[in-house]
């Protein structure tokens, strides 16, 4: 479907390809890894000519079409939701045109509702939702359109992971091929029947998923050692016999034989095993010890426009937690942890830090953490203050603990890639390291070398952490406390993430899935009926039931109830497997219980709702 051939590209002294050639069929499920900078989206912009290589060719086959996803900036105006997931493989939904086939309506809107949109959405502007659901939009409109090839870059960091399972569950049925960018390992174990790995300006191709992959790699690493220690070994031997004998008239022939015999074997060499390009390796420096009480939320208020998002809202962190939220969408994470940060003044209650308590927040959007107009070198050196007379070494040594090495400090913003804000995010936590530190989705951009560097760092950080994270094997590494948010409520679970799957018999997936993605939001108030209305209308629907009339129906209220707890432990049972990165290791067991995942979801919906009316007759009875 597409070839790629003896492609390289340069950018002024800087060498990202040589010679690097692919051949991508209909059926590849592809995997593109490599470090922040190898030139992953580059290559991508060369299949999709929106840059040009210097040298080689970029065929497609008759008749293949493909959609891309960018890693961030999708564009959105005045057209609906439903607009751009309808809009095929347009980027750019043509504002001239405008009008909806609605052939594809109903898979549109399907799709919509899998990616985490509620009811309702897909009719409203596109720019009244943030960038992040608005990328959620232009992947549903890839997912419409189903074009023979996927482009997708990092397609998982604007999904939950409510979403993200969703999204993951139904790539494996796409019918088309597939090469996606992604740090997240589970993701590319599920999908990945081959990975291609962006190293030293060259283009390596690795059989199976992620996990063979890294196997594979060391498999190839051990054989090149051997190889050219070997190869070397008889270079020596055949130079020492030449350096002995080449002088003397009757070895000269000989000589000059093993001469020839060093050529050939030079020609051919086998290359040295190359060391592996440095990642970011850091500690945060310890911060000082706050007080026992770190930040206490009282009876806090908070709502956009008429949207309540917290009505009495209490909460309160102590020294040392790792406390990671969880929850479904729209319930209320990220606000809570800008309320935690103070970026966001609340609208009611009162918001306590403890004694010595110095926050530090890293936000979803990096650039929230960075000065657009500055550098990257000034981006850290604008920290100085009078207590932390920084100097130049000192941002430098910082910044090249973070990959940030000679004149790469003197990049604008504007051409960092999402791994490199996201770098820059962290080193400038190092200058004046907070003992309150809240990261929202911290990983996102991140390759998976930098995640494991910051999951070690944040091992070792002896502060108070509270996170957002979608990435499973982060939460699982740091997380010791988990905090379930919910229709403006608050649920702490004095454990980590496996404990709270266990106690809470649920999931984030779970939860959505069990909602239907209908909206997590607080309900709000409604009038109520006055109390000779409510006596009025209980006693017209209201007719007398004997007493044993009533004992056998709230035995059959029990046995529905018993229905229903039996069919939410299956589906706790088997979210807990979906949450074990070894299911992904098996793609069929991995589609068996997602399939019967779904169908538990409409079992579980039915259940309960027949359950809540007879507990609702059975109360009307029992006042009769």
């Amino acid at each position: 479907m597409l070839t790629i051939a003896d492609v390289s590209k340069s950018y002024g002294t800087r060498e990202l390809f040589a010679e690097v050639s692919l051949f991508i069929a209909r059926t590849d499920r592809l995997g593109l890894v490599g470090a922040n900078g190898a030139g992953k989206s580059t290559l991508f912009n060369l299949i999709l000519g929106e840059e040009r290589p210097d040298t080689g060719t970029i065929e497609w086959e008759r008749g293949a079409d493909f959609g891309f996803l960018p890693q961030e900036s999708a564009p959105a105006g005045e057209e609906t939701i439903l607009h751009i997931a309808t809009s095929g493989k347009k980027l750019e939904p043509d504002e001239d045109d405008w009008d909806i086939d609605y052939t594809l309506e109903p898979r549109a809107r399907k799709i919509l509702a899998g990616l985490g949109f509620k009811e309702g959405d897909a009719d409203k502007v596109a720019k009244t939702f943030s960038g992040g659901w608005v990328m959620r939009a232009h992947l549903a409109r890839l997912l419409v359109a189903e074009p023979a090839l996927l482009l997708l870059d990092e397609p998982t960091n604007h999904l939950d992971l409510e979403a993200l399972l969703w999204f993951q569950d139904y790539l494996t049925r796409y019918p088309g091929g597939l090469v996606v960018i992604s740090h997240d390992r589970a993701f590319l174990n599920a999908l990945c029947t081959g990975m291609l790995e962006l190293r030293a300006q060259r283009l390596h191709y690795y059989h199976g998923n992620y996990d063979s992959f890294l196997n594979e790699k060391e498999e190839r690493k051990a054989q090149q050692a051997a190889l050219f220690k070997n190869q070397q070994r008889e270079i020596a031997h055949l130079q020492k016999f030449v350096d002995r004998f080449g002088a003397k008239a009757s070895m000269a022939s000989r000589a000059k034989s093993k001469e020839k015999q060093i050529e050939r074997l030079q020609d051919v060499a086998v290359e040295e095993p190359m060391e592996e390009l440095k990642r970011i390796n850091f500690k945060f420096p310890q911060p000082p010890r706050s007080g026992l009480k770190v930040i206490d939320l009282e009876h806090v208020q908070q709502a956009y426009g008429d949207h309540v998002v917290y009505r009495d809202l209490n909460f309160t962190a102590e020294r040392g937690q790792r406390i990671v939220l969880v929850g479904p969408n729209g319930a209320g994470k990220s606000t809570l942890l800008k309320i935690l940060a103070g970026v966001l003044d609340i609208q009611g209650g009162t918001r306590e830090l403890g004694s010595n308590v110095v926050p530090g927040y890293f936000a979803q959007n990096r650039l929230d953490n960075l000065k657009p107009d500055l550098t990257v070198f000034e981006n850290v050196m604008e920290l100085r203050t009078n207590e932390n007379q920084l100097t130049e070494q000192q941002a430098r040594a910082i910044l090249g603990a973070f990959l940030f090495r000679k004149d790469d400090v003197h990049k604008p913003i504007g051409v960092l890639s999402g791994g490199e804000k996201s770098r820059l995010a962290l080193a400038r936590l190092l200058v004046k390291p907070p003992n309150l530190l809240l990261m929202d989705e911290p990983t996102t951009h991140l390759d998976i070398q930098s995640i494991d560097a910051l999951i070690n760092a944040l091992k070792n950080y002896e502060g108070t952490l509270i996170f957002i994270s979608h990435d499973v094997h982060f939460i699982r590494a740091l997380a010791l406390n988990v905090l379930h948010v919910h229709s403006g409520r608050l649920t702490a679970y004095a454990g980590d993430y496996d404990y709270y799957l266990e106690k809470s018999k649920a999931s984030d997936a779970r939860a959505a899935l069990t909602a239907g993605f209908t909206d997590a939001r607080p309900k709000q108030d409604k009038k109520a009926a006055s109390p000779a209305e409510a006596k009025s209308t209980a006693a017209a629907a209201s007719p007398k039931f004997s007493a044993g009339e009533i004992r056998k129906f709230r035995e059959h209220v029990g046995q529905l109830e018993k229905a229903v707890v039996t069919l939410e432990t299956r589906q706790a049972d088997l979210t807990a497997e979906l949450e074990d990165p070894a299911t992904y290791a098996d793609k069929g067991k991995f589609h068996h219980l997602n399939l019967e995942l779904s169908a538990l979801v409409d079992q579980i919906s039915a259940a309960t709702s027949t359950w809540e009316e007879a507990a609702t007759k059975l109360t009307a009875m029992e006042n009769a």
